[in-house]
């Protein structure tokens, strides 16, 4: 097989990825550049990290990044070793092995000065980063966020304020400065502004062909994942958008002969990305939406871009993992509507539990009120001993079949 001319690879991915090395050689050489280095939840607030000159670093990106270069099987082999359930989150049991061997694909982690856990996403990330906090000796600091199962109460705004007063007073305490009200509304604003080129970006999707599919998503997600609130970040995604609308223009689809769009549920299954990628296109089929990458702007309407720290806690509790399963089943049938799914595929995540739970929930309601089918794939994020390739194939292959039946009988 010949190796992928430079030329056919698209701009964007180029910058992303010397964005992404940059980023990366800055954090592993942090103490040359008298930087500190915090450690953080992806769900977790990162803004006031980037206005306090703080580099962030994300372990479930470090999780990701294992699972795509197909080192998951063997740090979780070796988690199993050191006696971590294989039911554990299998970023939390990588990123665990990793920082006592110094493995995966970059060699570890640099070492934290401070740990920012926020468990709007599970409650893993407690216990996990209690253990890394006592493995490095350094302080740790919980944003906690209540449950947003129903409604958005007062108390709950008022116990998210004093949150994000702690978070801050707690930021102050470990690096010893002051902080700065002006540069957090700075860094908030580009943050915003960052969150509407992503949704641009996603909605780049609506077009058929769809000039991008999920699997690209899931690449682009990175920056606003690690340096929301930077210049760099805005200034990519302009780039990105305006090679996105040009390919809409000249009606060049991500996958060529376009016939299907479908929607996928739950995190990517890093070590199958290419396979995926290539399985549904043999059907023609489209992955033109996803509820992953959509968590980084889908809160938007929360933010008040002119007080952003006041409303800080109002977006981060509002995410699509820490509200109802009828509030995440409404998001997908607006979305179902607004990208004209045909069908929903679902990841069964055997890792992470509140993704993956009311799945069974979730396709009974989408079927009701949308009559849309559903596929369940039952694999595991990073470990990828729990995937079988003949039996998702074949799944995939029979679901497909009944799309093309089903499709035939409304044509």
């Amino acid at each position: 097989m010949s190796k992928i001319d430079k030329k056919e690879i698209p701009e964007s991915v180029l910058k992303m990825k010397k964005i992404m090395k940059s980023y990366y050689f800055k954090a592993k050489f942090a103490k040359l550049f008298r930087r500190k280095i915090a450690w953080i939840t992806s769900g977790g607030p990162v803004e006031p990290l980037i206005a306090m000159g703080i580099i962030p670093v994300y372990p479930e990106n470090h999780g990701a990044m294992i699972g795509a270069a197909k080192m998951g099987n063997e740090l979780c082999q070796k988690a199993d070793e050191m006696g971590y359930s294989s039911d554990l989150c299998s970023y939390a049991r990588a990123d665990i092995v990793c920082s006592y061997t110094g493995g995966g694909p970059i060699g570890g982690l640099p070492s934290p000065d401070m740990l920012i856990c926020c468990n709007n996403i599970c409650g893993t990330v407690l216990k996990w980063y209690e253990i890394q906090a006592r493995r490095y000796r350094v302080p740790l600091f919980i944003f906690d966020t209540p449950f947003v199962h129903t409604n958005y109460t007062e108390e709950a705004r008022y116990y998210l304020e004093n949150q994000v007063s702690e978070y801050i007073d707690f930021l102050e305490k470990v690096t010893g400065r002051k902080a700065s009200m002006k540069k957090m509304q700075k860094v908030g604003s580009l943050s915003v502004e960052a969150m509407k080129l992503w949704q641009k970006i996603l909605n780049t999707a609506v077009n058929r062909p769809s000039p991008m599919t999920a699997f690209d998503a899931f690449f682009y997600l990175a920056l606003i994942v690690t340096l929301r609130g930077t210049k760099v970040v805005v200034d990519f995604y302009k780039f990105l958008l305006e090679e996105l609308t040009e390919k809409v223009e000249d009606n060049i689809g991500a996958i060529p002969d376009e016939r299907y769009r479908l929607l996928w549920d739950n995190l990517p299954i890093w070590y199958k990305m290419r396979w995926l990628s290539n399985k549904f296109k043999e059907h023609n089929a489209s992955l033109v939406a996803d509820t992953y990458t959509t968590a980084w702007c889908d809160t938007l309407e929360f933010i008040d871009e002119n007080n952003f720290i006041q409303t800080l806690g109002d977006a981060y509790s509002q995410i699509y993992l820490n509200i109802g399963v009828d509030k995440m089943a409404d998001k997908i049938i607006r979305m179902i509507d607004k990208y004209q799914i045909d069908g929903v595929v679902m990841h069964s995540n055997r890792s992470c539990k509140p993704y993956s739970f009311g799945q069974l929930d979730i396709q009974k309601i989408i079927y009701e009120k949308r009559r849309i089918p559903t596929l369940l794939i039952e694999a595991d994020m990073t470990d990828g001993r729990k995937f079988s390739d003949e039996q998702v194939g074949s799944r995939i292959d029979f679901f497909m079949e009944v799309l093309k039946e089903r499709k035939g009988i409304l044509l």
